[in-house]
């Protein structure tokens, strides 16, 4: 995990250096971007893209690792860390009370959520944070940016910057630091996500598999907690996405 300049003293002057908007045009982005590809860490490509949306500081989160706890989930970030701290509870809470319908929707689509009133944020910049949900291969990632209170953030400008944020993260090592959850899947997990999706019950799995109903509900569990799933249908919804069953 890269989070760079974590612990720096956020200023005022910080804040609102970008109340202007787009720091760059698209040619610019673009042209420095081909220029940062394959020589630079992961941050400077998405400080260009931050750059370029008239934001202030970034977040990259890995959806997939976010319902552990911790801080697994966040890839590369500028955020002051009692902030990133705070928020991971929040991620987590967030991914959990989404479908995978809803993950697929809001692909490429920005959101807006508010900090809570309860998380100190620097004097000029807004309570609301934007988050853009990309994919890389199977990875699901958002980009989350801190902007000014007095910038309103071009929806066109950030639909540029999802996309570009996965051609960013595709290029990068840092991306492929943790195995896809779907590849950690033991050989019986697999059997059993592959029989849930044939639509049998625990019990007929384990007379199928020769082991006891517990043990079949104990590997879908634990299917789903790898899979970051609520409910054996969403699941099922995951790995028909994913090519795994």
């Amino acid at each position: 995990m890269e989070m760079s300049r974590v612990d720096a003293v956020w200023s005022f002057e910080t804040a609102v250096s970008r109340v202007s908007g787009r720091g760059i045009s698209r040619e610019q982005l673009i042209r420095r971007l081909g220029e940062l590809a394959g020589r630079s860490g992961l941050g400077s490509g998405l400080a260009a893209l931050t750059e370029y949306v008239g934001a202030t500081h970034y977040l990259l989160a890995r959806h997939d690792l976010s319902q552990d706890g911790g801080l697994d989930f966040v890839v590369c970030s500028d955020w002051p860390f009692d902030i990133v701290r705070r928020l991971s509870g929040i991620v987590a809470g967030l991914n959990a009370k989404t479908t995978e319908l809803e993950k697929c929707l809001a692909v490429l689509q920005p959101t807006f959520q508010t900090v809570p009133d309860d998380i100190d944020l620097p004097r000029g910049v807004s309570r609301t944070y934007c988050a853009v949900a990309f994919n890389v291969g199977r990875c699901r990632f958002s980009l989350m940016l801190l902007f000014p209170a007095d910038v309103i953030l071009s929806q066109e400008a950030l639909r540029d910057v999802a996309v570009l944020a996965g051609y960013v993260a595709s290029l990068k090592t840092e991306v492929g630091i943790r195995q896809d959850r779907e590849f950690e899947l033991t050989e019986r997990e697999l059997e059993c996500l592959f029989w849930i999706a044939e639509g049998k019950t625990s019990e007929e799995i384990a007379v199928i598999l020769g082991i006891s109903r517990n043990t079949i509900n104990n590997y879908i569990t634990s299917v789903m907690r790898k899979t970051a799933t609520r409910t054996r249908s969403e699941a099922i919804a995951h790995a028909v996405r994913n090519n795994l069953v």
